[in-house]
């Protein structure tokens, strides 16, 4: 059987090696307590956290001290948001979110919302993008917080956040931003950006599942937060918990990677990307789904629909290849269109027929031939199977 090709890079990455390599010693041989700081054994790995601090703070220009550790980004998130407006509900009850956010973001909103907080969700263009001046807009002077991702996961739409931030700051208001997806192969710098909170996660660049961090910004404003996990005050009180010393130690080792080598890795995946996109989009009755391929977006990100296939049979279908996904890893159990395409404007066929194809560090040339391969022979076949095909131009009810 040929090896499966994986090309789902934005719900998660393999760990590099290298990374592998740096964490092995954490789980056996250096297996201290960050916290106990009695013995040579807390010490090393107290000192082992504060090396992935720095490491992952200087990927995002970041002083070492702003990071707090976490999970991952959905908890940075959940953090970001509750922690911030908690934290500030006797000045402001006002939230911004654009209507295409990770679902971390949204569901945060909604429960902020039921707690009697206001939420205004501002809506994108059909390319994924929010104006800042409807960002502009809507803040009113009850408003604490603006969160908008750096990059969308399903459709790679790279957002404004420098213009963002110049706004926020410019009106006194707090700028979050998801940057969990694209960190390393996109402009991001917290101060040149005026981002004053930030998510990360490290499974996103080659590093290992259930790491991630929040930026805090601590001074030029020095943000507040509410803590939203009572137990032992590590993390500047911020977050407790015992520190996860092999998974951030795995998060430094890939954040220092991607420092070095993500520019000219987003360089080549854009190449293979547009590569890919040649043959696909040269299928009959296929759209491109986000922005332009020469346009904001993440290098690796490949969004299309094929009309006139079931979405989930097309998936299966090229399952026997390539590993891709529909939407969201986040909103995969889902059977619905994607809420992102949809707020795009895509109608519900369009929405249910689209495939994401997300590279990453390992793929290549041939790789991307013989997907290309694989989906213009499936999609012909499949086409010749459908009704959906033959009924083109009528709607369908998904």
């Amino acid at each position: 059987m040929t090896e499966l090709i994986y090309l789902d890079h934005h719900a998660t990455t393999p760990v590099d090696p290298r990374v592998l390599e740096a964490m092995l010693p954490y789980f056996s041989e250096h297996f201290g307590n960050a916290a106990s700081r009695a013995h040579p054994f807390g010490h090393r790995a107290a000192d082992a956290v504060e090396e992935g601090r720095r490491q992952v703070a200087e990927l995002v220009g970041a002083p070492a001290r702003t990071l707090v550790f976490t999970s991952g980004a959905t908890e940075s998130d959940n953090l970001a948001l509750k922690g911030v407006m908690h934290a500030y509900r006797d000045q402001g009850d006002h939230l911004i979110v654009p209507v295409t956010e990770h679902k971390a973001v949204l569901d945060s909103a909604t429960h902020l919302e039921r707690e009697g907080f206001r939420v205004t969700r501002v809506p994108v263009n059909e390319t994924g993008r929010v104006d800042p001046a409807a960002i502009a807009a809507a803040i009113e002077e009850k408003t604490v917080l603006v969160s908008v991702m750096l990059c969308n996961n399903e459709v790679g739409t790279v957002q404004d956040i420098a213009a963002i931030g110049a706004i926020t700051r410019e009106k006194g208001v707090l700028l979050h931003c998801d940057a969990s997806q694209g960190l390393g192969y996109l402009d991001f710098d917290v101060d040149a950006m005026n981002v004053d909170l930030a998510s990360f996660n490290a499974h996103k660049l080659y590093g290992p599942k259930g790491v991630g961090a929040l930026y805090v910004r601590r001074s030029g404003p020095r943000v507040r937060l509410v803590a939203e996990a009572d137990g032992g005050g590590q993390e500047h009180g911020m977050r407790a918990g015992t520190a996860n010393v092999p998974g951030i130690v795995g998060f430094g080792a890939a954040a220092a990677i991607q420092r070095t080598e993500g520019a000219a890795e987003a360089e080549r995946l854009r190449g293979l990307r547009d590569r890919l996109a040649e043959r696909v989009l040269a299928v009959e009755a296929t759209d491109l789904n986000g922005p332009p391929l020469d346009g904001p977006r993440h290098p690796g990100n490949l969004n299309v629909s094929f009309a006139g296939i079931d979405g989930e049979g097309l998936l299966l279908a090229l399952s026997k290849v390539v590993a891709v996904s529909s939407g969201a890893a986040c909103t995969s159990a889902s059977t619905e269109p994607s809420y992102v395409l949809r707020a795009m404007g895509l109608d519900a066929d369009r929405a249910g027929t689209s495939i994401r194809f997300g590279l990453g560090r390992h793929t290549d040339e041939a790789q991307i031939d013989a997907v290309a391969d694989h989906v213009v022979e499936t999609v012909a076949r499949l086409r010749e199977q459908s009704p959906l095909w033959r009924q083109r131009g009528q709607s369908i009810d998904w």
